[in-house]
Protein backbone atom coordinates (compact mmCIF):
# COMPACT_ATOMS: atom_id res chain seq x y z
CA UNK A 1 0.00 0.00 0.00
CA UNK A 2 3.06 2.38 1.23
CA UNK A 3 4.52 1.99 -2.54
CA UNK A 4 0.81 2.52 -4.55
CA UNK A 5 0.41 5.87 -2.54
CA UNK A 6 4.46 6.73 -3.02
CA UNK A 7 4.09 6.30 -6.88
CA UNK A 8 0.77 7.79 -7.04
CA UNK A 9 2.58 11.06 -4.69
CA UNK A 10 5.17 11.11 -7.01
CA UNK A 11 2.92 10.65 -10.41
CA UNK A 12 0.68 14.00 -9.04
CA UNK A 13 3.21 15.83 -7.27
CA UNK A 14 2.87 18.70 -9.71
CA UNK A 15 -0.88 18.67 -9.32
CA UNK A 16 -0.55 18.53 -5.45
CA UNK A 17 1.59 21.65 -5.25
CA UNK A 18 -0.64 23.74 -7.50
CA UNK A 19 -3.77 22.23 -5.77
CA UNK A 20 -3.01 23.20 -2.16
CA UNK A 21 -0.85 25.81 -3.43
CA UNK A 22 2.25 24.68 -1.65
CA UNK A 23 5.82 26.36 -1.93
CA UNK A 24 8.46 24.37 -3.19
CA UNK A 25 12.11 24.15 -1.57
CA UNK A 26 13.33 26.35 -4.84
CA UNK A 27 10.97 29.09 -3.81
CA UNK A 28 11.61 29.32 -0.31
CA UNK A 29 16.03 29.28 -0.75
CA UNK A 30 15.90 32.73 -1.60
CA UNK A 31 12.97 34.04 0.67
CA UNK A 32 14.86 36.00 3.12
CA UNK A 33 17.04 37.86 0.72
CA UNK A 34 13.51 38.29 -1.32
CA UNK A 35 11.83 39.90 1.99
CA UNK A 36 15.04 41.93 3.35
CA UNK A 37 14.77 43.49 -0.44
CA UNK A 38 10.93 44.31 0.33
CA UNK A 39 11.80 45.51 3.58
CA UNK A 40 14.53 47.83 1.77
CA UNK A 41 11.52 49.47 -0.19
CA UNK A 42 9.09 50.18 2.46
CA UNK A 43 10.78 53.93 3.38
CA UNK A 44 10.34 55.19 -0.64
CA UNK A 45 6.91 53.51 -0.71
CA UNK A 46 6.35 55.12 2.29
CA UNK A 47 7.65 58.77 0.81
CA UNK A 48 5.57 57.72 -2.09
CA UNK A 49 2.49 57.66 -0.77
CA UNK A 50 2.49 60.63 1.27
CA UNK A 51 3.57 62.41 -2.10
CA UNK A 52 0.39 60.89 -4.17
CA UNK A 53 -1.71 61.76 -1.67
CA UNK A 54 -1.01 65.53 -1.39
CA UNK A 55 -0.86 65.73 -5.30
CA UNK A 56 -4.74 64.07 -4.80
CA UNK A 57 -5.62 66.50 -2.27
CA UNK A 58 -4.63 69.56 -4.46
CA UNK A 59 -6.45 67.34 -7.60
CA UNK A 60 -9.24 67.49 -5.20
CA UNK A 61 -9.20 70.89 -3.88
CA UNK A 62 -9.02 72.06 -7.86
CA UNK A 63 -12.11 70.21 -9.06
CA UNK A 64 -14.23 71.31 -5.97
CA UNK A 65 -13.05 75.27 -7.48
CA UNK A 66 -13.95 74.12 -10.89
CA UNK A 67 -17.24 72.98 -9.37
CA UNK A 68 -17.98 76.04 -7.84
CA UNK A 69 -17.57 78.16 -10.79
CA UNK A 70 -20.29 76.88 -12.68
Amino acid sequence: MDSYLNAYVDRRMKYLVEEYDLSTQGELADFTARLASLEREIPSLAAFEKEAAGKLSALEARAAALKGRR
